[in-house]
């Protein structure tokens, strides 16, 4: 998010004692002053509260006719620009959910394509909708810790739920001491959402062909709206709980790829094996790609996308330069370099590997295994550094691929390439890292003053453990509660005719017309 620590405008409340705080600390400042009586009374950021409280401007004129006070300062340049720059971002997290619909369709069998396609974009949205719905508040609920506003959590939600006030409020009628930059923070609700739907969309390539869709979708909307978010909110941001004692995260490794990577570990294990993945099944099936080629472009797709991403991870301080989500010192240009020296070292190890071992696979995904090892390094590490840690990824990837084949679990994609790389990756820019100031933000002091936690690789793998219990716990009894009642996986019938087939009553590569013999030519008389 972009933040300028100047201060630019302030209220009769904010005068005086909040002087020299940036611009964001006038939120919550007014938010402890406004009402100080009584909780209930607090300022909501409705235009009726706002008008009570003082918050809103001069009246001016809207193009309805109608007098109601407005903020022109809101609509400034750099407000806007930094608002196309987030909504940049949030729409490219989509181009790596259409990347995996690539990726998966490619390498499933042909008479599931289709259901494929349809059950991953359908779970995204139902994830996507958990966060838009209730869990973006989770994530914004450690800034009211921070900030000191009563009930926090509860002001959180009131605030940045779907019908919340921040949410609901056009921009030009929120103050900016009361909420600074509202269209950039708007955005990055979308930014969240888009987020989560590649989250899931993760999750269901790790039990593609075999998961019934209700489960699928029930999991992805409490992935949506609680666990992922829970995840950024303890690891993810200047000011989560484990950010300010040491933990280091940046391209968001915690709430995306660990917790997709325990999740589908959890998942795969109770879903169990597709028919002949590690034994012979009776009628001949096995897992087959329909055209593993596909994996290429979906993996472009992702590459393409990940820029953007990256740049929306962190903050924008004008006059100052760019710092991490975690308030480390980096570059936008830094970042965008590092980030492709490790997907480059990623896709020349999974090449030497992918001809060593006759795999095709491990050459398209190497880069995606290079990123994922050193993302939470790109903010804070140099290229060198990046490209040797993104080309471990694919030999890390290939290790734990090893790991489940002997534990029986089929998933050759998520665990391997993104928890696998995920975890390592992070403990190990721990070690590389070893006391480099995070956490914290501009303005406060004490045990939120920027720079307040040191990076250690104990405390990375706290971050870990914490993202491994706070996904596998929740997975494991979601998936017991469906075993209990209607189960997790499709019939062997089904899984045998087709899920295409089964559930949708068509094949993805009909036609309409049979093939008809070619008619033998006329014998002359």
């Amino acid at each position: 998010m972009i933040r300028n620590p100047s201060v630019t405008r302030k209220t009769s409340r904010s005068r005086g004692r909040h002087e020299g705080l940036p611009r964001v600390a006038y939120r919550y400042t007014f938010l402890l002053h406004a009402y100080p009586r009584h909780p209930r009374e607090r300022f909501l950021g409705t235009s009726a509260d706002l008008a009570h409280s003082g918050a809103l401007g001069a009246p001016l004129p809207s193009p309805l006719g109608e007098v109601m006070p407005q903020f022109p300062e809101q609509a400034s340049t750099n407000w806007v620009l930094s608002t196309f720059i987030y909504t940049v971002g949030a729409v490219a997290v989509l181009l790596v959910v259409a990347g995996l619909v690539f990726v998966d369709t490619g390498l499933v069998r042909r008479r599931n394509v289709l259901d494929t396609t349809v059950q991953k974009i359908g779970a995204a949205m139902v994830g996507g909708l958990g966060t838009l719905l209730i869990g973006y508040p989770i994530w914004q609920w450690q800034f009211n810790q921070a900030f000191g506003v009563p009930e926090p959590f509860r002001q959180a939600v009131r605030d940045w739920w779907l019908g919340g006030a921040f949410t609901t409020t056009s921009s030009r009628y929120v103050d900016p001491a009361a909420l600074p930059e509202a269209d950039v923070q708007q955005i990055f609700l979308v930014f969240f959402v888009t987020f989560t739907m590649a989250t899931v969309a993760l999750i269901h390539t790790g039990v593609v062909e075999r998961i019934k869709p209700v489960p699928l979708y029930v999991m992805s909307f409490v992935v949506g709206a609680v666990l992922s978010p829970l995840v950024g909110y303890l690891c993810w941001g200047s000011l989560s709980p484990l950010t300010l004692r040491g933990t280091h995260d940046f391209d968001g490794v915690f709430p995306l790829y660990i917790t997709a990577g325990t999740f589908v570990l959890v998942l795969a294990w109770r879903v169990g094996p597709r028919l002949g993945a590690f034994l012979p099944h009776r009628s001949g099936a096995k897992p087959a790609s329909h055209n593993a080629a596909f994996v290429g472009i979906g993996v472009l797709l992702i590459l393409v996308a990940l820029p953007f991403v990256t740049l929306g991870s962190g903050y924008i301080v004008p006059g100052t330069g760019f710092f991490g989500i975690s308030f480390t010192e980096s570059g936008l240009g830094l970042v965008v370099v590092n980030l492709f020296a490790a997907l480059l070292g990623g896709a020349v190890t999974g090449l030497l590997l992918a001809y060593r071992r006759r795999d095709a696979t491990s050459a398209l995904l190497g880069p995606v295994a290079g990123v994922v090892m050193a993302g939470t390094l790109l903010d804070i590490g140099n290229a060198w550094e990046c490209l040797l840690v993104g080309a471990l990824g694919p030999v890390v990837a290939l290790g734990t691929a090893a790991l489940l084949k002997k534990a029986r679990i089929d998933d050759p994609k998520v665990v391997p390439l993104a928890l696998g790389p995920g975890a390592i990756g992070a403990v190990l820019t721990g070690f590389l890292k070893w006391g480099t100031r995070t956490g914290g933000y501009l303005g406060l002091d004490g045990a939120h003053a920027v720079g307040v936690g040191e990076i250690t690789p104990w405390w990375q793998l706290a971050g870990v453990v914490a993202t491994m219990l706070v996904a596998g716990v929740p997975a494991l009894l979601l998936c017991l509660v469906f075993e209990r009642f209607d189960g997790l996986r499709a019939s062997e019938h089904e899984e045998l005719v087709g899920l295409d087939q089964t559930r949708w009553g068509v094949s993805n590569f009909a036609d309409d017309l049979e093939a008809m013999p070619v008619a033998e030519p006329p014998v002359p008389a």
